[in-house]
């Protein structure tokens, strides 16, 4: 089923409802109410069944969310069901250390393939994937591959997502530090993580 409408906000909360499931699955729970699940994500629980509301009625009057369950459908919407592949384009200090990170597959995320311009770092293997040449990128709809994570330089950042755009990549999660231009049928998601950093001061107290 395809969801219309819904607010990315939404969207961006729904995995961290998921980890807040988790977690309660993890310490034994089989049930949870909104209020301790927005306690453990930081929302109030009002925002939980608002966001809910656009896909159904999960919960029970008295009795709250059945965790099993309501961990199943979130993965259903956000179509983590199944394991989706996805390759990494860029295996630079950021890249390698995506490559090691185990928690994506707990999303549906596999990353099965890898690419670098740098010749001496082709043919090296990092957590069971072998670093190939940036030259096989177009092949990736071949090898049923859709999804795409760029972590390159700035500077060959566009180019990149070009020509994953033209290899048929449908997804991407651009770690480059600069806005990305691409069709509108492919979804680009831009996370900078200097950018990210570079709020928290004004949060901290003057010295």
């Amino acid at each position: 089923m395809r969801y219309h409408k819904i607010p990315d906000e939404t969207v961006r909360r729904l995995p961290i409802y998921l980890r807040g499931l988790m977690f309660s699955a993890e310490k034994g729970n089989e049930h949870i109410s909104s209020q301790s699940l927005a306690a453990f994500v930081g929302v109030h629980s009002h925002q939980i069944r608002k966001d809910f509301s656009y896909f159904g009625d999960f919960g029970t009057p008295g009795v709250g969310y059945n965790i099993g369950k309501l961990a199943r459908e979130i993965q259903r919407i956000l179509r983590l069901d199944v394991i989706r592949r996805a390759a990494l384009i860029g295996v630079g200090d950021l890249g390698s250390a995506l490559l090691a990170y185990p928690g994506f597959r707990t999303y549906g995320l596999d990353i099965v393939a890898a690419f670098d311009a740098d010749p001496e770092k082709i043919g090296h293997t990092i957590n069971g994937v072998e670093v190939e040449d940036v030259s096989g990128v177009d092949s990736l709809a071949e090898r049923e591959i859709f999804l795409a994570i760029v972590a390159v330089p700035r500077q060959v950042a566009q180019e990149t997502v070009d020509r994953l755009v033209g290899a048929g990549i449908k997804g991407i999660l651009n770690f480059a530090p600069c806005r990305v231009e691409a069709p509108k049928r492919v979804k680009v998601i831009t996370l900078d993580i200097a950018m990210e950093l570079a709020r928290l001061p004004y949060y901290m107290p003057a010295s």
